[in-house]
């Protein structure tokens, strides 16, 4: 049995998450920024699909990619280097939600990323804590991710691709980007053979708590990354 949200921003102790479902925490309240922030802070993110309440989670292992660490391949070096692509940061936000909302993912027969959750998450982009890493293609957008920022952590969500390795271009400018700005870590939530193989790893929920508290108060404040963007893994242009 797992609790019940109250109205204020408050959750159980990490502890408390069940091993099976491994992490489930909590069901309940609301999807509002405060709440999103509040829970991110502490490890824990809302996953559930339409139709449930809103579920909260924290698993234990956590898998997490460092910005240091991303595995890049020839084959993946050789188009960063020479492939005629653009990298925008923060300019189609919720296209990106849209695109990743409609990836077809094996073992899943819809989407996460429901109306409520693409609404929630525009909000965070709109006062600074959600981004977008955006591919173009030919003038047209071919992959990217988006994620929450808060301090010197960054939560990733989810990613998409229309076009040969257009989310891993997305990803490794993201790393460079996050390299240059003193980010310590980005959440990858759920441990699969694909983000190994990108090189994230899976540490303990102890440990992912422990390093947040210490990144999460510290770095830039929230802000939008479209103005003033670095030049990151190769070309970067806001």
């Amino acid at each position: 049995m797992i609790p019940w949200l109250p109205e204020e921003c408050a959750f159980p102790p990490l502890e408390a998450a069940l091993a099976d479902p491994n992490g489930l925490l909590a069901a309940g309240g609301d999807l509002s920024p405060q709440r999103i922030i509040a829970a991110y802070r502490r490890g824990i993110f809302p996953w559930y699909s339409a139709g449930e309440p809103i579920l909260w989670w924290s698993p234990d292992p956590r898998m997490v990619l460092f910005p240091d660490a991303l595995k890049i391949t020839r084959s993946l070096a050789k188009t960063l280097r020479n492939a005629d692509y653009e990298i925008r940061l923060d300019t189609a936000f919720p296209a990106v939600m849209t695109a990743c909302a409609g990836v077809s993912r094996a073992g899943q027969p819809g989407t996460w990323i429901t109306r409520e959750m693409q609404q929630a998450y525009t909000e965070l982009h709109r006062i600074g804590y959600g981004h977008s890493v955006e591919t173009w293609i030919d003038g047209e957008l071919a992959g990217g991710l988006y994620g929450i920022a808060i301090g010197q952590a960054f939560y990733g969500e989810s990613m998409f691709s229309l076009r040969r390795d257009a989310s891993k271009i997305a990803l490794a400018h993201l790393c460079a980007h996050l390299k240059h700005r003193g980010f310590g870590i980005i959440d990858c939530q759920m441990e699969t053979r694909h983000l190994a193989s990108l090189g994230a790893r899976p540490i303990s929920r102890r440990e992912f708590a422990e390093r947040l508290d210490a990144l999460c108060a510290t770095g830039d404040p929230a802000g939008s990354w479209a103005a003033g963007a670095i030049d990151g893994y190769y070309r970067v242009r806001p």
